[in-house]
């Protein structure tokens, strides 16, 4: 488990090994083999490893996807080398534990919002669009990882990045992808940052909402949403100031645990009183989708998850194939969600929240409510998870570098990390709207990162190493899922900012509209008095 989560949390910088000198040193020694290209480092020290996973269609002799004006040896020596071979795991896990690693990972803020999904959709548009958006988020995914083994072939090294794997499909490509290839690293790490960040503030609000509901409706206390962020802030600051992960690797494995005994509760709720399709719409309307769209996509898309798992693997290669632990995961992930959606609709209805867990009887039932806490808690821990990788990608690749001979160092660092939680419980204080913001960071950047960029990715890797009737193929298949992740990320993107003005608009006047009433009571109350 501290190796999973160590590679999670090395996806663009600071990882603990870093953090080790002694291990620092042996990677040094890694990076001075002759057999390394020194432009892309070893897997074990690039964060966000995308395990590049070896194409079985390809046989061993064929020449097709290579440049046609490399010579023999050259070329013998690029089809031997194999990325497995040169990566080094200390703890590999068996292809059991990797797919139950996959599942628990799915079982989070974005299942507990299926059933708001499929109220905006209708239970047969939302069965049949999650399936749809499943399978395609998984081809992006066999996309990207299919992308990055012929890269690091060609490289030979272990794995590469997202973002490493970005700048060198686009090296590889048309002249004006050439062009861009510097700059494709920071506009993955931006989409990254997005998301991570979007990310925790769905968590501040998940944390908050179920706890400010316990209190409401269990305890009778007059507390806001709020009120419950502030309480909460300090917390969250000092989880973030771990900075090793290792350390909280025992929580996490705590908080899965209780996450999946709080699943099994919130199922008992929803098949407790057995689900009707009466007043359930089948259909939704199609001003709704963009919500649902982006909604599914949050909870459905892993990318940060999935590579980092394959990584780990005693035998990646398992990973990929018809019968593969992606396959298999994927299926039963999208079963889970379709379940957890169709049947939380259809216990609910319209009335289901942006998290079930708002719908359950807290009032009335003990154990509701400790369900909330329970769910509460391991979302707390995640944040601290999330958080971790957003605080990589600004300390390692922008601020840290450059405060290498800075006697405050640590002190800058602390700082960051802080204003990092600042920000996402600003936002999330804000417009503590759980639904809206599920969908808007859905929209906005796993639209980019799980579906147009793998597709623009595969499209440079080739380019120049297929036939031309390959290209125009690949090219017509790839614009479709470019145009579908644009579409969602334009039209999701809006849908939910819209709602979010809507919603922090109506708030505004009804604060206004009580102030100007209190004011009017108090003045009316000082003409009549004596």
């Amino acid at each position: 488990m501290s190796n999973i989560l160590g590679e999670m949390g090395s996806q663009v910088g600071l990882t603990p090994a870093r953090q080790n000198k002694k291990e620092a040193e042996e990677q040094a020694k890694k990076l001075s083999r002759s057999n390394v290209n020194p432009s892309f480092e070893p897997d074990d020290f690039l964060p966000q490893s995308l395990s590049p996973v070896k194409d079985e269609k390809k046989k061993p002799g064929d020449k097709g996807i290579y440049l046609v004006n490399m010579n023999e040896k050259n070329l013998q020596e690029v089809e031997e080398y194999e990325p497995y071979d040169n990566r080094v795991v200390e703890h590999p896990t068996t292809n059991t534990e990797t797919l139950l690693h996959l599942l628990k990972g799915s079982l989070g803020t974005g299942i507990l919002a299926m059933p708001h999904a499929f109220a905006k959709s209708g239970y047969v548009v939302g069965a049949i669009g999650t399936v749809i958006i499943g399978v395609l988020c998984t081809y992006c995914i066999h996309v990207l990882i299919d992308s990055c083994y012929v890269l690091c072939k060609r490289r030979k090294v272990p794995s590469l990045t997202y973002t490493a794997a970005a700048e060198a499909a686009l090296s590889e490509g048309p002249d004006w992808c050439k062009a861009c290839a510097p700059y494709a690293a920071h506009v993955v790490n931006v989409f990254l940052l997005i998301y991570q960040i979007g990310t925790c503030c769905v968590y501040v609000v998940f944390v908050s909402e179920n706890i400010q509901f316990v209190l409401t409706k269990h305890f009778e206390l007059q507390v806001t949403v709020t009120e419950v962020m502030l309480w909460v802030l300090l917390p969250l600051v000092l989880i973030n100031w771990v900075r090793d992960l290792k350390y909280l690797a025992p929580f996490s494995a705590v908080a899965n645990a209780v996450t999946i005994v709080s699943f099994g509760i919130i199922c008992y709720y929803i098949f407790r009183d057995p689900p009707t399709l009466e007043g359930k719409a089948p259909a939704g309307k199609i001003v709704d989708f963009p919500l649902f769209f982006g909604t599914v996509l949050f909870a459905l898309e892993a990318i940060g998850v999935i590579l980092p798992l394959e990584n780990e693997m005693k035998t990646p290669k398992d990973f990929v194939g018809k019968f593969g632990v992606l396959n298999r995961a994927m299926i039963s992930i999208i079963i889970l969600y379709v379940g957890m959606g169709l049947f939380g609709y259809l216990q609910y209805g319209n009335e289901a929240a942006g998290s079930i867990t708002l719908n359950l009887p807290s009032k009335t039932e003990i154990l509701a409510s400790v369900v909330q806490c329970l769910l509460a808690f391991a979302i707390f821990i995640t944040h601290g998870l999330a958080c971790y990788v957003a605080i990589d990608i600004l300390w390692n690749e922008y601020i840290g570098v450059r405060l290498l001979n800075s006697s405050h160092r640590v002190i800058w660092e602390y700082l960051l990390r802080t204003c990092i939680v600042l920000v996402t419980f600003g936002i999330a204080a804000a417009v503590p709207e759980l639904d809206l913001f599920i969908s808007l960071f859905g929209a906005l950047c796993l639209s980019a990162l799980g579906l147009a960029f793998p597709a623009f990715i595969q499209s440079c890797t080739y380019w120049y190493y297929v036939s031309d009737s390959e290209r125009i193929r690949m090219i017509i298949k790839n614009v479709i899922v470019v145009l579908f992740g644009a579409l969602g990320l334009v039209v999701g993107t809006w849908t939910s900012l819209d709602g979010i003005i809507r919603k922090f608009s109506a708030h505004h006047d009804l604060n206004a509209t009580m102030i100007f009433t209190t004011e009017a009571t108090l003045l009316n109350d000082t003409l009549i008095s004596p």
